[in-house]
């Protein structure tokens, strides 16, 4: 086997960390990639984790134990989070994208990767140490985050519908009240959820927490634990209903024709 120099080394590590973000690659997987021993690849992680740290881009983290190794986990910088939410708060204040009945457009950000990687991030660095297990989300508007969300937290992603699905097997359905107070239907394969484990939930729009509240009740049938319920937006209002570590990115006043859009960045978004 050639004999790797040092900047490759770290050149391909860095590749290999960042493209799968929260998973542990055991420091033997590098061992075996380059032919090198383990203090070699353990002074090359060292040097790669001092890089991220010095640059802000993330952290590499040394975990310990018999299924340890290191992982990199995606990190936004003091106020760098902030600022990429202020910047979707000015597209998300154009006229243009109130529509009839009060109700906003916003679909193209919720379908643009570079926006939905960003609020997937910011998602996961919140819940990175809270043990979830899957992402949880709502067919079909809120999926594109919750899948960015998953994929930075390095765990499955499931979705609840509307009906269920013959090719999905058996599912638990649920009736519960939306946000507009229509009695709906949810459906969750059993197969898609392990009993006692966690979840996260992730949406797109929360206005009455009718279809957050919908999932919590479904979770409960699985006796799965929800550490915490995100969305990408919802109402600014004191008596929005009480979710677990409720975290909505940009929060909305009441949309009316004819006036200025206000929406602002949530306060814990740092």
């Amino acid at each position: 086997m050639d004999k790797f120099k040092r900047n490759e080394r770290l050149a391909v590590m860095t590749q290999v960390l960042t493209a799968a973000p929260n998973r542990i690659f055991t420091l033997s997987h590098f061992c075996e990639m380059f032919g090198a021993a383990k203090s070699t690849v353990s002074e090359d992680a060292a040097i790669l984790a001092e890089t991220m740290r010095q640059f802000k881009l993330g952290t590499v983290e040394t975990v310990t134990g018999a299924a340890g190794g290191m992982r990199y986990r995606p990190m936004t910088q003091e106020g760098e989070g902030r600022q990429f939410m202020e910047g979707v708060c000015e597209m998300m204040r154009a006229p243009s994208r109130v529509l009839p009945g009060g109700y906003l457009y916003f679909s193209d950000i919720l379908s643009d990767p570079a926006l939905v990687a960003g609020m997937g991030r910011l998602f996961a660095s919140a819940f990175y140490d809270a043990g979830v297990d899957f992402v949880l989300t709502m067919e079909t508007k809120g999926i594109p985050v919750a899948l960015m969300t998953a994929q930075a937290l390095h765990v499955p992603l499931t979705i609840a519908r509307h009906s269920s699905k013959v090719y999905e097997g058996s599912a638990v359905n649920i009736s519960y009240v939306s946000g507009k107070g229509v009695i709906e239907t949810m459906s969750l394969s059993r197969r898609a959820v392990r009993e006692g484990s966690t979840a996260l939930i992730v949406d797109d729009f929360m206005r009455g927490g009718g279809t957050a509240r919908g999932m919590l009740s479904m979770l409960s049938e699985f006796n799965v634990k929800c550490v915490g319920t995100c969305f990408v937006m919802a109402v600014d209002n004191p008596m929005n209903p009480i979710l677990p570590d409720c975290r909505p990115l940009m929060l909305l006043k009441e949309v009316k024709d004819g006036q200025p859009i206000q929406v602002r960045v949530a306060d814990w978004v740092k």
